[in-house]
């Protein structure tokens, strides 16, 4: 929004000490971080939710063992409704399934860019893609975390996690979006 990358990047560097610190000084928070990097080194409490992921997505295999019918989801993986739905919907769906879950919000992202680069005004655009970025961003650091990518965050998929709040808030989003795009520049035949 006309902000300096010089001074972005100031604050940026500024919070990272302090970030490491906070992480590292809590227990809880560094046995997270050090389960990220090697979940297998203590599969039994702090790996535990990562491996049941990992274990989860893998035998999804490539079609998935059929919708409802996940076994992981039965005393093996912790929170399975909320923060590691990817995981189930990879064990029902396959790899199929969660390429298409991705490819849905990839989409999502793409057209919301789209209104964006239309908007009639410097705040739809950045109302749009501040919308955007907030609903992909999230969907990415789950599956990020529900694949080991990025350590355990509790953040839930969008649309797909249980818990209302959140699917509240990006309902509002997608709705901010299409309101954004009712007025763009360009007249649609």
């Amino acid at each position: 929004a006309g902000a300096r990358l010089v001074h972005l990047a100031a604050v940026v560097l500024a919070m990272v000490p302090f970030a490491a610190i906070t992480v590292l000084a809590s227990p809880y928070r560094r046995a997270r971080v050090f389960a990220f990097v090697n979940p297998w080194k203590d599969p039994l409490n702090t790996g535990f939710h990562i491996v049941q992921s990992l274990l989860a997505l893998g035998s999804g295999g490539l079609f998935g063992v059929g919708l409802g019918a996940s076994r992981a989801k039965f005393f093996y993986l912790p929170e399975q409704y909320t923060d590691f739905i990817f995981s189930v919907l990879g064990e029902e769906l396959g790899l199929i399934g969660t390429l298409s879950v991705v490819f849905l919000f990839i989409t999502l992202a793409y057209r919301a860019i789209r209104i964006a680069l239309t908007a009639p005004d410097r705040f739809g655009f950045f109302l749009a893609l501040g919308c955007a970025a907030m609903i992909t961003i999230q969907a990415f650091v789950n599956i990020g975390v529900v694949s080991s990518s990025w350590p355990v965050t509790g953040v839930p998929l969008p649309f797909i996690s249980f818990g209302g709040s959140s699917l509240v808030v990006n309902c509002i989003a997608v709705a901010l979006i299409a309101n954004v795009g009712r007025y763009s520049r360009i007249k649609r035949a």
